[in-house]
């Protein structure tokens, strides 16, 4: 969904004016053949009305008249490069500069242009530096001919240094004779959604990775394809249960492309929803891209305030549902022209994207960028040659394990048109090492999968790294999570107490995938819970700085259902004497019954009582299940 159409029309606008300015400037030509000058003169009426080919014919005729007639082969070249018939227009204006090498000096540029985009960097080079040699060359053709040359020599130098690169077409389940592209993952590379154009209609197809192989790609199910409306550049989140995509031109839009987002409700995709100001503008905004956090949205838009034409934004969906004002991602990403197809990994701390704006092969190139500690990003680097052509390469993804990329081309041997392919991203391309996190939500009492909004929070930052809804069939969740640190996990559904959960990546290895089941208890009177995110320093009552996770998930509970009292109850291990161990569980569990007193001063709705080492839930002979006996629960007393 790029600005093609607008660009090319106001370009030959452009081009009329030019053509108009040098019809009336020119007082002589490089002819004395009046038969040559007259064929010449017809080509202004053919393009006055856009008659090209008209124009053109005229011109060949002006040729076979006189073949050193300079104007008319200038002309031709002009005509060929706004119609972006590059050979033609190559061939015209090197007989130009074979019968005079200073008729145009712009001509050097555009053979400069036109050799870059045709891979033909050496050419490019000489060509361009020609342009710049001279000292009354046109002045509105430099900063786009400093960048050619500057794609031109980095191009050379990519062309002898080459990265790993064997694309694999990904076969008849996924590509036809239509073009396929736009692919999107699930972070365990299990499922890909993808764009199919049949007919000019494009529609949403999806395939499963089994067994080694894609299955035959069928349409979405739900209500997302449509025959009416322009639905296109969607982004799969990393878990597989919100689908981003754009809309153009719909009633109630903000702009002429707005970002829609649809949950997976079952097996059946929910109608899409407008994701609303400030995110959706009166500018073009498109290709979304949801981090694995669940909170971070990445996008393309041409809105006021970046730093070019196109650039890559992101907002943050805060806790009320909105989403906060959108902030550019600066000048190490973005440049005066255009970035596009923003991929941010699982991690969230690698990014992906297309740009024209920095040294490349020319056109389009796939850059990456990495976030450092305080948050900025490394400035992007080119991704290398032969990943990047001198075609339009874009839309890369990447499954989460770093080992796959995905991407579409119509210029490898493939189908027809675009295709979707794979290759092995190489070492050096490679994001962080994350451990998968696979869980499973339902009701404790009748097994019944459920639906629950599941948040998943560093220990140490106190960041939220994943927010989520389970999928309302399966009760699956799905989370990727970088490696080497703890993390607490909150499950909640209304009617039932939380769920809370601890686990640690501080020894995960690249492959490594952590089950968890997260059984939800109804709400009730005598049900209780461990809080698994409560920690005390070693034979102490003093609370560390992670539990405040926790404890502000108690006070949310609590806020959520103002009827409910309950009790705060401590426990040890078996180590020392049960009288200090008594009084620890007791004074443990009244620090925490003091801290959430402060917050909700309401004495009614709170008790503590400590255990000591009497109720043990594990047994005291294993370092775990010393762990797992030192422990501070939630019961519900009254409803």
């Amino acid at each position: 969904m790029k600005l093609e159409k607008h660009k090319l029309k106001l370009f030959i606008a452009l081009f009329l004016c030019l053509i108009q300015f040098i019809v009336k400037a020119q007082v002589k030509y490089s002819t004395q053949s009046k038969q040559a000058i007259k064929f010449y003169e017809q080509s202004d009426t053919y393009l006055n009305s856009k008659n090209y080919n008209g124009a053109i014919e005229v011109l060949n005729k002006a040729i076979a008249e006189d073949k050193s007639f300079i104007d008319a082969y200038q002309r031709l070249g002009d005509i060929y490069r706004i119609l972006k018939i590059n050979e033609k227009a190559r061939e015209n204006y090197l007989q130009v500069i074979t019968i005079f090498p200073d008729f145009a000096k712009q001509n050097y540029y555009f053979l400069g242009e036109i050799e870059l985009k045709n891979g033909n960097y050496s050419d490019a080079k000489k060509f361009l530096e020609k342009f710049m040699m001279y000292a009354d060359k046109p002045q509105q053709f430099i900063p786009m001919a400093k960048k050619h040359l500057a794609d031109s020599k980095f191009a050379i130098d990519a062309k002898k240094h080459p990265v790993p690169f064997t694309p694999k077409n990904l076969g008849n389940a996924i590509n036809t004779d239509a073009d396929e592209y736009l692919p999107s993952l699930t972070a365990d590379g299990k499922q890909m959604i993808f764009t199919r154009k049949e007919h000019n209609n494009e529609d949403f197809y999806t395939s499963q990775f089994i067994n080694d192989q894609w299955t035959p790609a069928v349409k979405l199910s739900g209500n997302i394809n449509t025959p009416y409306l322009n639905e296109g550049a969607q982004s799969l989140s990393s878990d597989g249960q919100y689908l981003l995509l754009t809309i153009c031109n719909a009633p109630g839009g903000f702009g002429r492309c707005d970002l829609y987002y649809s949950r997976l409700e079952g097996s059946e995709w929910a109608a899409p929803v407008n994701i609303g100001a400030p995110v959706n503008s009166g500018a073009w905004e498109s290709q979304p891209c949801l981090a694995s956090d669940g909170r971070t949205l990445y996008f393309a838009s041409d809105r006021k305030g970046g730093q070019g034409k196109i650039d890559i934004w992101k907002s943050y969906l805060q806790d009320d549902g909105t989403w906060t004002e959108p902030e550019n991602l600066g000048p190490n990403i973005n440049t005066p022209y255009d970035e596009q197809s923003p991929f941010i990994h699982p991690d969230n701390e690698t990014l992906y994207f297309s740009s024209n704006g920095w040294p490349g092969m020319g056109n389009s190139d796939i850059y990456i960028a990495r976030k450092n500690e305080d948050g900025s990003w490394s400035q992007a680097e080119n991704v290398g040659y032969p990943i990047n052509t001198n075609m339009d390469d874009f839309c890369l993804v990447v499954t989460g394990n770093g080992n796959k990329g995905y991407f579409s081309t119509n210029n490898t041997a493939g189908k027809a048109g675009h295709d979707l392919y794979s290759f092995d991203i190489p070492q050096e391309l490679k994001p962080k090492n994350l451990t998968f996190i696979k869980g499973f939500v339902f009701d404790e009492t009748t097994k019944e999968n459920l639906d629950a909004l599941v948040e998943v929070q560093n220990l140490k930052t106190g960041k939220t790294v994943y927010r989520s809804v389970s999928n309302s069939e399966s009760g699956q969740f799905y989370a990727s999570l970088p490696h080497g640190n703890q993390y607490a996990m909150n499950v909640s559904r209304e009617g039932y107490l939380f769920y809370s959960g601890y686990f640690s990546t501080l020894e995960a290895n690249n492959t490594n995938v952590i089950c968890l089941k997260a059984p939800l208890k109804e709400i009730a009177v005598g049900e209780k819970i461990v809080l698994k995110n409560i920690f005390f320093e070693t034979n102490s009552y003093k609370l560390s700085s992670e539990s405040m996770i926790e404890l502000q998930k108690v006070i949310a509970f609590m806020k959520s259902n103002p009827k409910i009292a309950i009790e705060i109850s401590g426990y040890t291990d078996n180590v020392g004497e049960d009288q200090s161990n008594q009084v620890l569980s007791e004074n443990r569990a009244k620090v925490v019954y003091g801290y959430l007193l402060r917050s909700i001063p309401n004495p009614k709705r709170f008790t503590y009582k400590g255990f000591g080492e009497s109720q043990p839930i594990d047994t005291n002979e294993t370092p775990q299940g010393k762990a797992n006996n030192r422990r501070t629960e939630l019961k519900i007393t009254s409803i």
